[in-house]
């Protein structure tokens, strides 16, 4: 990610609005964030500090934080010393990835003092550290280890600075000062700009190559990068193709073509809080879903197995004609047959009377031999029967569990994942953690609009889709769903209407999206009236055959199908 010293100095000159503002009220939602509410006349924000590796930053947001009961101890002291004080200033000490904030406020004795909150963002060792006005530490949000760290960051120790790299200010030095250090450092010269400049990220290390390479000028290419950061820059989000974020910056980004959707901000703030709020509400739909995802797995691997077995069991029942015609034949020979021989030597007469030698018991009588070939018979018979039955249940189960595995992939929220988890209480694959509620409201669906004002609504798991096309749709409506993979439901609510061409694709591509094949090209949809949709007779949830259909091929991401 691309929290750099150049986007914290974007951040800390956006963040300078907050300058002779009042701390409201405080707030530590986790071990690792406060929270601050900033008031002033016309103005009032809150500012959320992170120190958590992955997700450190420092802005403005407009997230919503649930805090705990009961204050942690880093955040009483926050109020002890902050609460009510006025914010002088938020500088950053060069291109440092570090953050000052600047005090005002009064002692025990009454006295007006100053004190700095540091936001360090170092990787690991990020850090918020509150400074007294004798530069002494107050305290920390992680204390360093003296056996360990050689930086003291203690109760009482002086603060100092992380060593510095002694990299060159690319907002202060000349072009021509950078290049010269650029030219004496070896390697890559992406490598050669990360090691001479200060607070370039790799991510602009690469993007400044690449322009370079691109317009074969790098003097051209630093400079139109450096410009950006002199300028105030462009908040600019970098989409994958599923509207997943996948990094953020100051300056336009080529280097990756077409691959990534790009997504400008009026600012930094607001750029961090969309990119963040995306991330952490994924990595919670992760963690939400961790142990489902383990049970699907763990019960389809179990299944796999099973199929497997009885699959091989259902071979050896390929040869139970054999069984019936070896009893047929003992039985119309039995006037030849002595006892107590180990094979007979008869005329197949259903195989133009070649001679054919029958195993036979020595310890049984012919009559019962011939008995003992129509009992296996039946009894072969009878196993085929029910292994047929139960691979086909095998099989239905493992593309449930596939179907339930895609439903958790393209899940968004943590109740999307509440909605699966009850899906499988139902289906009686896990316990239900607390009791039903009656009359629970109707699951909330994705809902779009055609060019031709026809809604088209799209389920999001196997409960959705049981709802969306068996209770919700009428028959004379349109069903969509990609062609023989886990997806979505889709319903064109049309009540008959003709559709157009345009509609049927717009809502093709919809299933295709919200499918395995999300990622594909020239995906197959099939579409069909809804009438000719069923869903047999104790079927899991979701899964349901239907007639009729037509197909229709196009590409998820970028449109263009074709028919």
């Amino acid at each position: 990610m691309a929290f750099d010293g150049v986007f914290l100095h974007k951040i800390t000159a956006e963040l300078s609005a907050a300058e002779n503002s009042h701390v409201d009220k405080i707030y530590q939602p986790s071990k690792d964030e406060l929270v601050f509410l900033l008031r002033k006349k016309g103005f009032v924000k809150k500012l959320l500090i992170t120190a958590r590796p992955g997700y450190a930053r420092l802005h403005f947001t407009e997230g919503k934080y649930e805090n705990p009961q009961t204050p942690p101890m880093f955040c009483m002291l926050m109020r002890k010393y902050l609460s009510a004080a006025r914010l002088l200033s938020v500088a950053q000490p060069e291109l440092e990835r570090i953050a000052e904030l600047t005090f005002s406020t009064s002692n025990e004795l009454g006295d007006i003092i100053e004190v700095k909150l540091i936001a360090e963002f170092l990787g690991n060792k990020t850090n918020i550290i509150l400074v007294g006005a004798d530069g002494r530490i107050i305290d920390s949000l992680r204390r360093s280890d003296p056996e360990k760290d050689e930086r003291t960051v203690l109760p009482g120790a002086v603060y100092k600075y992380p060593d510095s790299q002694h990299k060159l200010n690319p907002v202060t030095e000349d072009i021509n000062t950078i290049l010269s250090a650029a030219e004496n450092y070896g390697g890559s010269p992406e490598k050669a700009l990360l090691s001479a400049i200060q607070g370039f990220s790799p991510l602009i290390c690469r993007e400044t190559v690449y322009k370079a390479d691109k317009c074969g000028d790098f003097r051209s290419a630093l400079n139109s990068v450096l410009n950006d950061i002199k300028s105030g820059g462009t908040p600019l989000l970098l989409l994958k193709n599923d509207g997943t974020p996948f990094d953020f910056t100051y300056t336009d980004i080529s280097q990756y073509g077409n691959e990534f959707e790009k997504c400008t901000y009026t600012g930094f703030s607001e750029l961090l809080d969309a990119f963040y709020s995306a991330r952490e509400g994924a990595e919670r739909v992760r963690h939400a879903a961790a142990d489902i995802i383990r049970l699907v797995n763990n019960l389809k691997s179990r299944t796999e197995k099973k199929l497997a077995l009885r699959l091989c069991d259902l071979k050896k029942c390929e040869n139970r004609e054999n069984l019936r015609i070896y009893g047929e034949l003992l039985k119309a020979n039995l006037y030849r047959l002595e006892s107590g021989a180990r094979f007979a030597e008869v005329e197949n007469y259903y195989d133009d009377m070649k001679t054919v030698r029958i195993p036979l018991d020595p310890a049984l009588s012919p009559q019962k031999n011939a008995a003992k070939y129509f009992k296996d018979y039946k009894k072969t018979y009878t196993a085929e029967q029910m292994l047929t039955r139960l691979t086909e249940k095998d099989r239905d189960e493992l593309i449930y569990f596939d179907s339930v595995l895609d439903s958790i992939a393209r899940s968004k929220t943590a109740a999307d994942i509440a909605e699966i988890r009850e899906e499988l209480a139902l289906a009686g694959y896990i316990k239900r953690q607390e009791k039903r509620k009656k009359n629970a409201p109707a699951p909330k669906l994705q809902e779009y609009v055609s060019a031709e004002g026809y809604k088209i609504i799209v389920g999001k798991n196997n409960s959705q889709n049981d709802y969306l096309t068996t209770s919700l749709a009428t028959k004379s409506d349109l069903w969509f769903h990609v062609k023989n993979l886990p997806g979505s439901h889709v319903i064109v609510f049309s009540h008959g209407g003709e559709v157009s061409d345009e509609t049927i694709l717009k809502a093709a591509r919809l299933a295709a999206l919200n499918s395995k094949a999300a990622a594909s090209s020239n995906t197959a949809v099939d579409y069909t009236p809804v009438k000719y949709v069923k869903k047999p007779n104790g079927a899991k949830p979701g899964m349901v055959i239907y007639t009729a259909n037509k197909t229709v091929y196009v590409t998820p991401d970028k449109g263009g199908p074709t028919e």
